[in-house]
């Protein structure tokens, strides 16, 4: 059986106490290249654990809502739905 690795880099990373609990460290070159802040995803497949950076949702959404803005695209498509309720 062969193992092909394509466009990717193995390292080995030294388990380390971290209180009670063991962990690795990242490098900042690593935390930096891949965007990574303050959480990781960890996937467990097989016989392998994949660290990957958190999804940030929503990053430049303000940006976009102010160009929207400006460009008058955040009009309403339809009306609000209790203007013309009578709720007598």
């Amino acid at each position: 059986m062969y193992n092909y690795v394509v466009n990717s880099i193995i390292m080995q990373v030294s388990i380390i106490q971290i209180g009670n609990s063991k962990g690795i460290r990242l490098s900042k070159t690593l935390l930096e290249k891949y965007q990574i802040t303050d959480k990781v995803e960890l996937l467990l497949e097989n016989d392998h654990m994949i660290l990957r950076p958190v999804a940030q949702s929503r990053i430049g959404w303000e940006e976009s809502f102010a160009e929207m803005h400006k460009n008058g695209d955040d009009k309403l498509l339809i009306d609000s739905f209790f203007e013309d309720e009578n709720l007598d």
